[in-house]
C-alpha cells in the first residue's frame, strides 16, 4: 500500500474517493439512513476539493482505497474502503499525519464507537462533546486531542 499526497485533484480522483467515502460510511455510520448518506454524498466532492492536504492510500493497481484530509493540525476526514479495514492502513495514515503535519486533533461521531476506539488506541482522548455535527444535524460529535 502506497501513501501519496495529492497534488492535483482530478475529477476521476474525486469520483474514486467519493466512492471510497460512500462504502466506508455505509459500513461504519450505521446511524445514518440511506437518504441521509445520499444527501451528505452531494457535499463530498466539495469537501475533497476544499481540504488543504489530501492524502490517499493506493492499492497495488493504483486504485485509491483510503484517504484522509488535514487542515492545519486537525484531521478533518479519514475514510477506508471496508475491504481494507483491519489491515493497519488507518494506523499508517494517522502516523503519516502526525509525523508530517503534526496532527493533534480530530472529531468523530459519537455513534461510531469503532472509530472512537481506534483513535483512542492511536493516543487521542476526548476533551469535548457537542449534541450536533457541524451542519446542525443531531449527530453528537466527540472532539479528541492527542495525549
Amino acid at each position: 500500500m502506497k501513501i501519496l499526497e495529492v497534488r492535483e485533484k482530478t475529477p476521476l480522483l474525486t469520483e474514486q474517493l467519493t466512492e471510497v467515502w460512500e462504502k466506508s460510511v455505509k459500513a461504519t455510520h450505521l446511524f445514518l439512513s440511506e437518504d441521509e448518506v445520499e444527501k451528505i454524498k452531494k457535499y463530498v466532492p466539495q469537501a475533497l476539493n476544499g481540504i488543504a492536504h489530501l492524502i490517499i492510500a493506493e492499492a497495488p493497481d493504483s486504485r485509491p482505497v483510503a484517504f484522509m484530509g488535514i487542515e492545519g493540525k486537525t484531521l478533518e476526514m479519514l475514510f477506508i474502503a471496508p475491504e481494507e479495514r483491519g489491515k493497519g492502513l488507518g494506523k499508517k495514515l494517522i502516523r503519516y499525519g502526525i509525523e508530517n503535519y503534526s496532527v493533534n486533533e480530530l472529531s468523530v461521531n459519537e455513534q461510531n464507537p469503532l472509530a472512537r476506539g481506534f483513535y483512542e488506541h492511536m493516543g487521542f482522548c476526548v476533551y469535548n462533546r457537542t449534541d450536533h455535527d457541524g451542519q446542525g444535524n443531531p449527530y453528537p460529535l466527540l472532539y479528541m486531542k492527542l495525549k
